[in-house]
């Protein structure tokens, strides 16, 4: 039992919650019962589980093993000293960081030109699992892997694969039609989408960057009401991702 707060173990894994060393180290964090026990039960590549006992015994309820894993049993006050929820639940799992390196598409994918914020991220993350977007690619985004993003993908983050990277780089891994989402696109509830397409998503002020926009094959837009000008990237996200592309 692990009770001092300024016990190395627990500094390393306080640090994580920080970008540098997320990336010095290669590792991210996932905190909750239930996200750590659906990244050990899906082989995310989870090193340390890090916990009170309470916590660790409610993660193994819910049919997760430790299995090969280093599990550390710290004590409330050490675990609320590393957690940055409100209400932390007192468990987190420490993951190895999966190789960002751009790879060719393989079906229906998204790319993410600059989507800054990390609820939306992760709740295009989320919503990409559900409705099979299973490869996102990242162009100047915030970290896919920081602790609100992770948070807010409710484990969807295990199950899509996300690479980062140039734009020159990730344009030319992407070999199927760019759909760009923007304002001047056609009614995207009157466009026939290809079978296979990347959709593209672009910063919640600014939109997709000229450089991308120049690229694309379409350009689709949804159809406001009442003045409305924009939506929210995450809702414009998931809007489109189920009209192109769950048929």
């Amino acid at each position: 039992m692990i009770e001092s707060k300024q016990n190395e173990r627990v500094k390393k894994i306080r640090s994580l919650f920080n970008k540098k060393f997320r990336t010095e180290y290669s590792l991210f964090v996932a905190e909750g019962v239930k996200p750590v026990s659906e990244a050990l039960i899906s082989n995310a590549g989870v090193v340390t589980v890090f916990g009170t006992e309470k916590a660790l015994l409610e993660v193994e309820s819910l049919g997760a093993s430790f299995s090969g894993v280093e599990v550390l049993t710290v004590t409330d006050a050490v675990y609320k000293s590393v957690s940055d929820e409100v209400s932390p639940q007192g468990v987190l799992a420490v993951i190895k960081m999966p190789d960002l390196s751009p790879v060719k598409t393989e079906g229906k994918c998204l790319l993410l030109d600059g989507v800054s914020d990390p609820g939306n991220m992760g709740t295009i993350i989320r919503t990409a699992a559900a409705s099979g977007f299973n490869q996102i690619y990242c162009i100047n985004t915030v970290d896919p892997f920081a602790p609100k993003t992770v948070r807010s993908s409710m484990s969807g983050i295990f199950k899509v694969k996300i690479y980062s990277g140039e734009r020159q780089e990730i344009l030319k891994s992407i070999d199927t039609p760019l759909i760009v989402a923007s304002m001047e696109g056609v009614n995207a509830f009157s466009f026939t989408s290809p079978e296979k397409f990347c959709l593209v998503i672009g910063n919640e002020a600014n939109g997709v960057s000229d450089f991308v926009k120049n690229k694309a094959d379409y350009t689709v837009s949804i159809p406001m009401q009442n003045g409305v000008e924009s939506l929210n990237a995450g809702v414009s996200a998931g809007i489109l991702m189920y009209l192109l592309g769950v048929k």
